[in-house]
This record gives structure tokens, C-alpha cells and sequence, in this order.
């Protein structure tokens, strides 16, 4: 292959990879939440960028249960979680310390309820 057609070559292939990079930089980030084998909640494992949610679930696999110790994954579009402002616990939280049948510190648990 002539000189100038191997750099004509080599011009395409990084601009071919370039546009790749950038494609995979306009993915969503996804939360990533893994349920282990010996647990009953699903915990935060971390955040990736993918194309769709299956890409999500199969990386999220690769990437945080390479030894098998997942038994259920989860994952969200980070652009759908919602949090509270912790600013604002007090107010968010009032309403719930009227409620004293929601505090069970009250009640006498008999010897035998060891982890309650």
C-alpha cells in the first residue's frame, strides 16, 4: 500500500475512534445497585455510562460482580433519582415525631427477642 493511502488509512481510523469516544460520552450515567448473595436489600455499587439500559445491566455485571457475588442488579438513570435536600431533614421529618406508635421504644420486648 502506497505512503499517502496507509496515512489516508490512519487519518480515518482516528477519526473513526474519536467520533467513538465522543458517542460514548453523550451515554446516560446510570446508578448501579447489586443485591449479594448473602443480603436481602440491594446496595449502591456505583455509577457507569451506557447506551440503554440492557448495555447498563450487562456492564454493571462485568464491572461489579466479577466474582459472582451478585445475585440481582438494578439500574437507574441517573437523571430519574430525586433526592431531599438535607438542609431541609427538619421539616421534611416533623410530621413523623407526633407519631409516637412509630417509635416502638416503649414496649417491653421479652428475653427471648434477642435481635429486634
Amino acid at each position: 500500500m502506497p505512503a499517502k493511502q496507509q496515512k489516508r488509512t490512519r487519518i480515518v481510523y482516528i477519526i473513526m475512534a474519536q467520533q467513538e469516544i465522543t458517542k460514548k460520552s453523550e451515554w446516560p450515567l446510570w446508578e448501579v445497585f447489586i443485591r449479594s448473595k448473602a443480603g436481602l436489600d440491594h446496595k449502591h455499587a456505583g455509577s457507569l455510562h451506557a447506551a440503554d439500559a440492557q448495555m447498563a445491566i450487562e456492564n454493571a455485571r462485568d464491572v461489579y460482580t466479577r466474582r459472582m457475588e451478585g445475585v440481582s442488579i438494578w439500574v437507574v438513570e441517573s437523571k430519574n433519582i430525586h433526592a431531599s435536600d438535607p438542609s431541609e431533614a427538619n421539616s421534611l421529618y416533623d410530621p413523623a415525631n407526633d407519631k409516637i406508635y412509630r417509635h416502638p421504644t416503649f414496649y417491653n420486648l421479652p428475653d427471648e427477642v434477642k435481635y429486634m
